[in-house]
């Protein structure tokens, strides 16, 4: 009986496996880079296992640590980052992408994940007063220059953050969503975490709320680009990402002076479109970099990761891929971003929700849905089942086995 259940398992199993985890060893394209002197760095901090599922979020194709490009399209632009992808904001088709589900170290761009997760919540106008732990941040890290006992508006803190990438201004935004006592900022990276589950980005696991590096935690491209989706789905993250220059107010007790701080998302002032985004760094993670623009129509975001800042910075690499990615006709993809409806249709085993019009986004404007994308969704299911399956085989082995224990003994 226990061989034929087993084997009754095995062969499920290989039913719901998708087709590229049976064809794995397939030749991976390199992606195009450009011939640069590496520079020193610490060593990459060593990834959690990949899932053969969720490499497959998205699209088949998507599972590799290569390049996935449409055929008969003209060459990417080479550049230094080690992982990047081209999506379309509105109808979540992915036009390229290198290493998509590929584990990374986010940087600041983590902060784009804090923005999806407490930016409708909070009350732009409320004033909030800075704690101490406020300013506990990595020192010689980026700050925007908060003071103990100042008091700023909500908005100014999401300026500080976007503009700035404030580490402080992330820590009090952070506290405030969590509630604003001293497990605030706990329990808003939790929340982050929950809110990137809820959308598919399994390869993102926060440890801090402004992206300061943190044991064991990780992003990839196609992740941030479902988190994009949702920051430029809200009317003020929109505002925020486009503002040029900012004023931090004057504070009277402690006594501070006032002072402007500027956008460093050079993106802005230099690019044909440009809705902003977001730029990190630090030693360990190097150079990441989330943008959005618009033309003729099509909003599309770039995202990459381990970037140097040579012979481009990560800004510029962002805006090659923007070019690149506006010069394919539309309906062009090798994928598509999963929306927050079919994750939650596909963990629950239920069929796939019926797409709003095209034109709104989640949140505001919700993705198009393309023809492949019920296959997709079919897909995800089954990779599910197989987790289901491989949960419940060893606990079937274990009851095996002490029933023969138990046999043997009389």
């Amino acid at each position: 009986m226990a061989v034929k259940i087993l084997a009754a398992l095995s062969a499920t199993l290989l039913l719901l496996i998708p087709a590229p985890v049976q064809a794995a060893g397939k030749a991976e394209i390199p992606c195009p880079k450009p011939k640069v002197a590496k520079p020193s760095a610490p060593p990459r901090p060593v990834p959690p296992a990949e899932n053969a599922e969720q490499m497959v979020v998205g699209g088949d194709d998507l599972a590799t640590h290569g390049l996935v490009v449409p055929q008969g399209v003209k060459s990417p632009p080479a550049l230094t980052a080690t992982t990047w992808m081209v999506a379309d904001l509105d109808t979540g088709e992915i036009l390229g992408a290198c290493g998509p589900h590929v584990h990374q170290t986010p940087a600041s761009v983590q902060k784009m994940l804090l923005a999806a997760t407490a930016i409708a919540g909070l009350d732009p106008k409320q004033q909030v007063t800075i704690v101490r732990s406020d300013l506990d941040i990595e020192p010689g890290s980026s700050a925007v220059g908060l003071v103990v006992g100042g008091k700023y508006p909500i908005s100014t803190l999401w300026l500080g953050l976007l503009l700035n990438s404030g580490n402080d201004a992330a820590n009090a935004l952070a506290r405030m969503a969590g509630g604003g006592g001293k497990d605030g900022v706990a329990k808003t990276v939790g929340d982050m975490n929950a809110l990137a589950a809820s959308l598919g980005a399994y390869q993102t696991h926060a440890v801090t709320p402004s992206g300061l590096d943190g044991k064991g935690q990780f992003t990839s491209a196609y992740d941030l680009a479902l988190i994009a989706r949702v920051c430029f789905a809200n009317a003020d993250f929109r505002k925020y990402a486009l503002t040029k220059v900012a004023k931090m107010p004057a504070q009277k007790k402690p006594k501070a002076s006032g002072f402007q701080f500027q956008n460093e998302n050079k993106l802005i002032y230099n690019y044909d479109g440009a809705l902003g985004g977001k730029t990190g760094f630090t030693t360990l993670a190097r150079h990441s970099y989330v943008g959005g623009a618009e033309r003729g129509g099509r909003r599309l975001v770039a995202t990459l990761l381990g970037a140097e800042a040579r012979p481009q910075r990560g800004w510029e690499q962002g805006a090659a891929l923007l070019d690149w990615g506006f010069s394919l006709p539309q309906g062009t993809s090798v994928g598509n971003l999963v929306t927050p409806e079919e994750v939650a249709s596909a963990q629950a085993g239920e069929p796939e929700p019926e797409s709003a019009p095209k034109g709104e986004a989640a949140g505001e404007r919700p993705a198009a849905t393309s023809p492949d994308e019920a296959p997709r969704a079919l897909s995800v299911v089954a990779a599910l089942s197989v987790a289901v399956m491989l949960a419940v085989a060893p606990l079937l082995l274990l009851a095996i086995q002490r029933r023969r224990r138990r046999l043997s003994r009389l």
